[in-house]
Formats: structure tokens, sequence, C-alpha cells
């Protein structure tokens, strides 16, 4: 019997592979709206990060989100990112 294979994901922050599970996924819709993804079932397009707050820092200051988007990143959306991760 074929062993599962680990979905992996890379992290926009430090930019390692790791099991999707253990990531956040942020999600952008066809209309452009920019939201958390907690489920991981979301439509549209994902992009991952760590559940820790150096990754996030690093993603916001090299504006990675924007890139992986295409899109400007409202300061709402790193808040809602940030009060997940529970700092």
């Amino acid at each position: 019997m074929a062993e599962r294979k680990i979905p992996l994901r890379k992290c926009i922050g430090c930019g390692e592979m790791k099991d999707k599970r253990t990531l956040v996924r942020i999600v952008r819709n066809k209309e452009g709206e920019i939201s958390v993804d907690l489920t991981g079932k979301k439509p549209g397009r994902g992009a991952y990060i760590c559940k820790n707050a150096d990754c996030l820092n690093k993603a916001q200051k090299a504006k990675r989100l924007e890139r992986a988007f295409s899109a400007a990143i409202e300061p709402e959306i790193y808040d809602a990112l940030r009060s997940e991760l529970g700092e």
C-alpha cells in the first residue's frame, strides 16, 4: 500500500516548504477580496504563511502578499492575520 503524500506549501515569509496543515492560508477571491481562510477550502488564489509573527513581519516588509496576489493589501488584513496568530 502506497503511503499518502503530505501536501507541502511554501511559506511566503520564510520561504520554507512545510506541511499545508501547519500553515495559515490567505485567499483572494474573484472579486479581489482578501481574507484569512482557516478551512483551506475557500475558492480563489491562495498564499500560505507560518503561524509565527516573524514570518508575517518578513512577508509584510518585503510586500510578499502584494506580489502573490498582484494587489494592494489593506493593513486590516495584516491585523486579522496577527490576531489569528495570537499576537
